[in-house]
């Protein structure tokens, strides 16, 4: 999985991505990072990007030119176009199954914005996926960006020591995660539901799942309507 990345603030991007597994995934190669700042590709000498909008209005739009040339010279590296995403809020919002769908592709360029925006045309020339990760406005484009990559990043063979967590993650199948449980056996007056420590495991299957769809039930009801609709039809 080669993450490729269109920002101004390059720091934000590479402090998260070279943490924890993410960055172990980076190390072991599971994982190519590649930041770009845009800033670079502009022709100003004092390195701005943005200006006033046409037809007025507050803040300031990015340019489209030294976007253009960012993706220019990403494109010219790989050989080819890559699948763009434009992290905004008019964009489908973010959900699991596009995690396991972006997974399949080899390269991703997430395009991270900033002010009131980037110039609609560059948009129209290289953006293929518009894609929101809630109906709230950021800062900019970094923080979604960092987490459709480590969402996605969860799908790809080698990211996790054991890949059948990522089987078994909340919305693998539609449903909530089921509570999970370590040492010690009784904490605070609590205790580990016995059927934890039984070893049966065709029981501690069936009570998984139980609890999967009480929590998904209670806690979502709108994920539980529809994965009943699906499963028990």
């Amino acid at each position: 999985m080669n993450y490729y990345v269109m920002t101004l603030f390059p720091e934000m991007i590479e402090s998260c991505m070279n943490t924890s597994i993410l960055g172990r995934a980076v190390e072991a190669g599971h994982i190519k990072l590649e930041v770009r700042n845009i800033r670079d590709y502009t022709l100003d000498k004092h390195k701005k990007v943005d200006d006033y909008p046409y037809g007025g209005g507050a803040g300031m739009v990015m340019e489209a030119e030294p976007v253009y040339r960012c993706f220019e010279s990403i494109c010219s590296e790989l050989g080819e176009r890559p699948r763009v995403v434009y992290l905004t809020p008019q964009g489908q919002v973010f959900r699991q199954e596009m995690a396991r769908e972006y997974s399949a592709e080899k390269s991703i360029l997430f395009l991270c914005g900033h002010y009131e925006g980037i110039d609609e045309r560059v948009l129209e020339e290289i953006v293929t996926d518009y894609v929101s990760i809630g109906d709230y406005v950021l800062t900019g484009g970094e923080l979604p960006a960092l987490v459709m990559m480590d969402a996605i990043a969860r799908m790809v063979p080698g990211v996790l020591n054991n890949d059948v967590s990522a089987q078994t993650d909340s919305f693998s199948d539609g449903l909530l995660e089921y509570p999970q449980y370590t040492r010690p056996v009784e904490f605070m007056g609590r205790s580990v539901p016995d059927v934890l420590l039984s070893g049966h495991h065709e029981k501690i299957s069936n009570w998984r799942q139980e609890q999967s769809e009480i929590r998904t039930r209670e806690r979502r009801p709108d994920l539980y309507e529809k994965w009943k609709t699906e499963n028990l039809s």
